[in-house]
């Protein structure tokens, strides 16, 4: 099976906000890892959750459907920004007093979100140059990028 760009444009916005709207919808609805993971000197757990939520659903699905993109790249760009530099930096540098055979996990943990972080942010990073296909509300409402030339 071959894809033309208009397709493929769509298969990745869709597997890049899956992230975003997934653990948006986790911070919503089913945050109790979640809020045991934050550092503790975040205050009120549930109410930054219910934020974090909002904020990665929304933003995340308007990358999804292909409106205000740019917009919400920035967003999302600065949501990683803030959470890797508060929260994931940190915790690399500084690991809990936890037991022996479990360390090891929270060492993982905060290395791979770091990394799954800064990745994300490259590509927020280039939402700012990539041309919507025609499968985007921007297409639809006839201010698609790939018409200005």
């Amino acid at each position: 099976m071959r894809f033309g760009r208009d397709e493929a444009d769509l298969i990745f916005r869709g597997l890049f906000c899956l992230i975003f709207v997934g653990l948006g919808a986790e911070h919503l609805f089913s945050d109790q890892l979640i809020q045991r993971l934050m550092p503790e000197w975040i205050p009120y757990p549930r109410m930054a959750s219910i934020v974090c939520g909002v904020w990665l659903t929304v933003w995340g699905g308007l990358i999804l459907i292909g409106y205000q993109v740019k917009l919400a790249a920035f967003a999302l760009g600065v949501f990683l920004v803030i959470v890797t530099v508060l929260v994931h930096v940190p915790g690399v540098i500084m690991e809990p007093t936890l037991p022996e055979d479990v360390a090891w996990m929270w060492t993982i943990l905060q290395r791979s979100n770091l990394a799954k972080n800064l990745c994300l942010l490259g590509v927020c990073f280039m939402l700012f140059y990539h041309d919507l296909g025609k499968y985007s509300v921007e297409h639809y409402l006839g201010r698609d990028s790939s018409k200005k030339s």
